[in-house]
Parts: structure tokens; C-alpha cells; sequence
């Protein structure tokens, strides 16, 4: 097998990744146009560290306010509820691309946002509040001059802190720094590193009731709001199905029910609030930590699931790749060295992202759930193929060219001198470099939650903003070692039956 059939083979195979990804997407596309003509599922999507108004409890299911909301609305119109996670700051991509049919989440309804979806009318009335700790001293605004503010990412909190209205106030902080979530906000409180925190007053109930009676919350709120259920702008329909079943809750009691139940009753406006005290079936949230770590493994499957299937597309594609880089056709070695240069030179977590949403933005096409995994997939086999490709070609250039003229004089064909003498030796001599990347690739399937896949990572997310606690993050760190070190174990028991003249 010389080089120059191996680049024909390589082009082929790319022909048909491309083929194969494309009828991926038109299945997709096809399936929503067929979903849309009588709907039978209903699409939620929500930020699975919000409690309480979404969130993943002990027993690894997905609760909250707004869901039991969702699931009542299902239930009286005959769809199957969907729950769905996503980045908060992807959640337009996901509204736009058709993933999701709507927003339902404590999500605001900011003037910078009314004109951009088509809105329920308001069902919650919020807050935006600063939580800080008990003892720090900070009593008003005033004494948070000079001092360091956290904010989540895209939250209606930093958009309140934004705003003209708040423009002195925000100018007075020493920093306002954006941080991804607010279990991450708390622990940066605890530690000392900021001061304050600005965000949702019903979540900080939540994190104030789970985590003790370390922390207060200012009386002086930033600023009142509303929320209500964010559809794709245009999508009337859908809205006023969902409104009009929301309007039977309220008339039936169930709304309020389901609002007592997770004491927002007093935050309800869709009817007037009752006099009794409210009374929360939400207990302080206690650690189980069997039930965390049977969670935790069900994320470690999904990991373990990215982690071989993109072995097993790697592993060839990238020997492909290193013959089309190899190439004497300049225009293969070309195409090869600039896919090479793309893989390693942009993030990963950035082609994620182009591979799952640029269907719909480039192409018009609507996505699928199930296109989710795939576009993991993909996103993946394409970013390793190409680091594997560089390692394949530096052990096959590497090998002595005498090699090759002794094959040949012993009667051996290109094909048979390079899978029988040459390939063997290259698995040799670059299985080192191939285990580092291997176990690299463990620890990057973390970044499918970029595009909201729920793996070991993303779980550990949930959870520990559920239980306010970072002993997620710990037992999620226990698995990625361990099975790293079985990883390197086994490939340690091949580098060494490989050694045929190690001198023991």
C-alpha cells in the first residue's frame, strides 16, 4: 500500500463521513416535520442548576417548580413531557434550532428581551437580591462600594446590573465578575474571593435554606421582574395552547397546589396569594451519598459511551488522515494539513458547538434530540482524528528507509511491507503518545456539556447545585482517576508485550 492509494482511500472514507453525518441531519429534519404536523412531545428547556425552579434531586430526576408546571400541562393535553438541560448561554441556539419548543425556566421578562420570543403572560413575581454572608457587615448598597460582586453568566441579575437604572451602582463594585453557575458563586463566597452575590431572590431562598443560616439577603431588592414562559417568536400557537391549559390549573386550585408546594406561593401571580403561611414541602437538602454516587455512574456510562465510540471511528480516521497528510498529491496533503491545522488550532468545545448548530444556522436544518449525541460524536472522531493523524505520520516517517529496500528485495509488496514490517514497529513506537491522548480524551468528554449532553461532568454540576455541596465534584474526580488509571494500566500491559527485546 503505497501512498498514493492510501489517499484515494482516504478521500473516500471522508466522502462517506460526510454522506453518513448529512443523512444523520436530513433524518432529523425529517422527523421534526413530521413531529409538527399533531404534536405529541413537549420540549422544555432548563437550567439544571436553578433550583427550585429546576433541578436534579437525590433519586437522579429532574424537579422543580416550572417542571411539575410543564408535566401538569403535558398530562392534560396528551403530550410526553421532555426535559431538557442546556447551557444558559446557549439557550437561543437551542430555542432557534428547534431542540427545544420553549424556555421554561425562571426566566425573566426583561425589556431586552420582550421583542426577542413570544411570551406567556407572567406567572411568578421575582426579584433580583444580593446574598451575603451573615457577618461580613454589609447591611445596603452602600457598604458593597469597594467590593467584589459575583453574577451568573447571561442571568437576568447581570442584566439588572447592566442597566442604566443600576449604572452607579455597579460602578461602585471593585469588580462585578461573571461566574457559570451559583453553586460556583457560593463556594467563591465561602472562600472569600468575592463579596457578594446577585441573583434570583426564590433561589436564594433555596440556597439559603439548604446551606444553613450562614448567609442573609439585603432587604433593598436590585430590582423587581417577572417571569413567564419564553416560545419561539412567532409561535403563538404553542404559547396559547400552553397558556390556555395554564388558565384551567388556575381555576382548578392546581396551580396554587403546586406553587405551595414549593413555597412560591407568595411569588404566584396568576391569582391572589392566601393569607395562611405558606408552608414548603422542601426539606434542607441532605447529602445521601450511595444515591449521588449511582447517579454519578449513570453519567460515567455516558462518558465511557463518548469515550469508546470515538475511539473506534479515531483510531482508523486518524491513519487515514496521516496517509492523505503524507500525501505526493499537493492538493490531498493540502485539504489534510488544513483540517489538521483547524482540529488542533481552534477549541474543542467551539467545534462542539459548530458541529451541533451549524446545521440549523449554515443550512436551515432543524435538529433532533437525538442529533445531540451524534454532533458529540462527530465533534470528537474530527478533533482526535486529526491528533492522531500527527502521531501516525511522525512514527512512520520515522521508520529507516532500508527497511523498505530490504522488504522489497525479500519479495514483499508496498501493501504486505507496510502491514506486516512497517505498521507493527509505527504501533511501537507511538503507543506512549497515543496513551497521553487517550487518557486526555477521558477527561475532555467533559466538554459535551457545552452543548448540553449530560455526562459525568455536567451531573456533577447538577448535583452539587441542587445539594449545595461540592462532594459531587469530588466523587465525579474519583471516577475520571480511576478509570484513567485503568486506562493507563492497560495500555502500560501492551506497551510492554510489545517490547519483544526488553532485557529482564
Amino acid at each position: 500500500m503505497n501512498i498514493r492509494t492510501c489517499g484515494k482511500y482516504a478521500n473516500k472514507f471522508l466522502l462517506l463521513l460526510l454522506v453518513i453525518c448529512l443523512s444523520f441531519t436530513l433524518v432529523s429534519c425529517n422527523q421534526d416535520s413530521e413531529e409538527s404536523e399533531v404534536r405529541t412531545q413537549f420540549v422544555v428547556g432548563f437550567d439544571a442548576s436553578f433550583p427550585p425552579y429546576g433541578y436534579r434531586d437525590d433519586n437522579g430526576e429532574y424537579v422543580g417548580f416550572d417542571l411539575d408546571l410543564a408535566q401538569e400541562v403535558c398530562d392534560r393535553q396528551g403530550w410526553e413531557l421532555i426535559k431538557q438541560p442546556i447551557e444558559w448561554d446557549a439557550k437561543d441556539m437551542e430555542l432557534s434550532s428547534g431542540t427545544i419548543d420553549c424556555i421554561w425556566n425562571g426566566f425573566t421578562m426583561s425589556e431586552d428581551r420582550l421583542d426577542d420570543y413570544t411570551w406567556s403572560e407572567p406567572y411568578v413575581d421575582n426579584s433580583q437580591v444580593f446574598v451575603v454572608e451573615k457577618e461580613a457587615g454589609i447591611k445596603s448598597f452602600d457598604d458593597l462600594a469597594g467590593k467584589n460582586v459575583a453574577v451568573q453568566t447571561a442571568s437576568s441579575a447581570l442584566e439588572a446590573l447592566n442597566s442604566d437604572e443600576c449604572k452607579e451602582l455597579t460602578a461602585s463594585f471593585k469588580s462585578l465578575e461573571e461566574i457559570p453557575d451559583y453553586n460556583t458563586a457560593f463556594m467563591n463566597l465561602d472562600a472569600g474571593s468575592v463579596d457578594a452575590i446577585a441573583m434570583d431572590i426564590g433561589v436564594a431562598n433555596y440556597q439559603i435554606e439548604s446551606r444553613g443560616d450562614k448567609y442573609i439577603i439585603l432587604e433593598q431588592p436590585i430590582i423587581t421582574e417577572k417571569y413567564g414562559i419564553a416560545f419561539l417568536k412567532g409561535n403563538e400557537e404553542l404559547k396559547d395552547q400552553v397558556q390556555n391549559i395554564l388558565y384551567d390549573m388556575l381555576n382548578d386550585g392546581t396551580l396554587e397546589k403546586i406553587a405551595d408546594k414549593w413555597g412560591l406561593s407568595d411569588n404566584l401571580i396568576f391569582g391572589q396569594a392566601t393569607d395562611e403561611t405558606t408552608q414548603t414541602d422542601n426539606e434542607t437538602t441532605q447529602v445521601d451519598l450511595w444515591s449521588m454516587i449511582v447517579q454519578l455512574a449513570s453519567g460515567m456510562l455516558e462518558t465511557i459511551k463518548i469515550f469508546a465510540i470515538t475511539l473506534v471511528f479515531t483510531l482508523p480516521l486518524g491513519l487515514i488522515v496521516s496517509f492523505g497528510r503524507m500525501s505526493r498529491f499537493k492538493i490531498i496533503k493540502y485539504i489534510t494539513q488544513f483540517y489538521i491545522a483547524v482540529m488542533r488550532g481552534t477549541p474543542l468545545m467551539l467545534q462542539l458547538l459548530v458541529v451541533y448548530f451549524g446545521p440549523y444556522y449554515l443550512f436551515g436544518i432543524s435538529l433532533s434530540r437525538e442529533y445531540r449525541f451524534i454532533a458529540v460524536i462527530i465533534g470528537f472522531v474530527l478533533n482526535y482524528a486529526a491528533y492522531f493523524a500527527e502521531i501516525y505520520r511522525s512514527g512512520i516517517e520515522s521508520m529507516p528507509v532500508g527497511q523498505y529496500e530490504a522488504a522489497r528485495i525479500l519479495g514483499y509488496n508496498r501493501a504486505q511491507t507496510f502491514i506486516r514490517i512497517i505498521f507493527p514497529q509505527v504501533i511501537k513506537r507511538v503507543l506512549p503518545s497515543i496513551t497521553n491522548e487517550i487518557i486526555t480524551l477521558v477527561k475532555d468528554t467533559s466538554l459535551a456539556f457545552s452543548i448540553a449532553y449530560v455526562e459525568l461532568f455536567s451531573l456533577a454540576k447538577a448535583i452539587a447545585a441542587a445539594q449545595t455541596t461540592m462532594i459531587p465534584f469530588v466523587v465525579a474526580g474519583i471516577f475520571y482517576f480511576v478509570f484513567n488509571f485503568l486506562v493507563a494500566t492497560v495500555m502500560n500491559k501492551v506497551e510492554k508485550k510489545l517490547n519483544y527485546y526488553e532485557i529482564k
